[in-house]
């Protein structure tokens, strides 16, 4: 039952999303470290600490690099934030932003016979 529900759900942010962009060029280690150093000297700029993973368009880790006293926790957040915009060919913040507007682009039926929204409930 579980596989039709998931299968909705990947249907839908299809859907709402902008159509496919077409991968570029996989990125080599020496520009991804070039971008890297970009994205570090503006954070030390700004002083902000930072966390930066470049990956290939199929998510493989390319480079990764970690500013000292940047929170644990970024490491593994900078890395899935790279992967899952390039496989989905769109910001990460694109599904930030349909949440964040009552996910109604990830509700399918099934869904939300399972998990009635607050809204519905009241």
């Amino acid at each position: 039952m579980l596989g039709p529900i998931v299968l909705a759900v990947f249907g839908c942010v299809a859907a709402h999303g902008q159509g496919p962009k077409p991968y570029g060029p996989p990125v080599g280690v020496d520009n991804a470290k070039k971008i890297t150093a970009v994205a570090l000297a503006e954070a030390r700029k700004n002083n902000w600490y930072m966390t930066v993973a470049v990956v290939r368009p199929s998510g493989t880790l390319v480079y990764y690099e970690k500013m000292d006293n940047t929170q644990t926790g970024s490491a593994s957040v900078a890395i899935e934030k790279a992967r899952t915009a390039s496989l989905f060919k769109r910001p990460s913040k694109a599904f930030q932003d349909m949440v964040t507007g009552g996910g109604q682009a990830f509700a399918s039926s099934a869904c939300q016979e399972q998990f009635p929204s607050r809204a519905a409930s009241r």
